[in-house]
């Protein structure tokens, strides 16, 4: 999704390439309480909202052990986001900023990550608190947090 009209002052976008360079397959769906991303929180609360993961049942297999993990690490796909900018001004800061210096969703390739608790495990659904991303959002995988003692 790209809107050239939305630029702000101080922003420039640049051409994406004609082509990708590699596929990425969606294993599954996010299911939470925020339709738009103006809704979204900046930074997902361990104390917010349960979300849901949905993941394809093809994937069940590769959710074996992952109960035992209390924290996981969630990486999805921005698909509302446009991916062409290289400066951007935050409306927060206002500042005239390099993508790759900022957490904005809009980038080249705009992969999330968030770092969730695990409330439960249902046969492929995962309930998770920490997630802030919108409803429909496509899953890329799912990874334990393995926490250094």
């Amino acid at each position: 999704m790209q809107d050239t009209d939305s630029i702000r002052p101080g922003e420039a976008a640049a051409p994406l390439p004609a082509t990708a360079d590699a596929g990425v397959y969606f294993i599954g769906r996010i299911r939470t309480p925020w339709p738009v991303r103006e809704n979204c929180p900046r930074r997902g609360d361990p104390s917010g909202p349960e979300c849901r993961i949905e993941v394809d049942p093809r994937w069940a297999d590769a959710l074996r052990g992952l109960a035992e993990h209390k924290r996981l690490q969630i990486l999805y796909w921005m698909h509302q986001a446009r991916r062409d900018l290289v400066l951007q001004t935050p409306g927060h800061s206002g500042q005239t900023t390099g993508t790759f210096a900022l957490r904005s969703p809009v980038r080249p390739n705009p992969i999330a990550s968030s770092i969730v608790d695990l409330v439960a495990l249902a046969g492929t659904t995962i309930t998770v608190r920490g997630l802030d991303c919108v409803d429909g959002t496509p899953l890329i995988d799912v990874k334990p947090v393995h926490e250094h003692a």
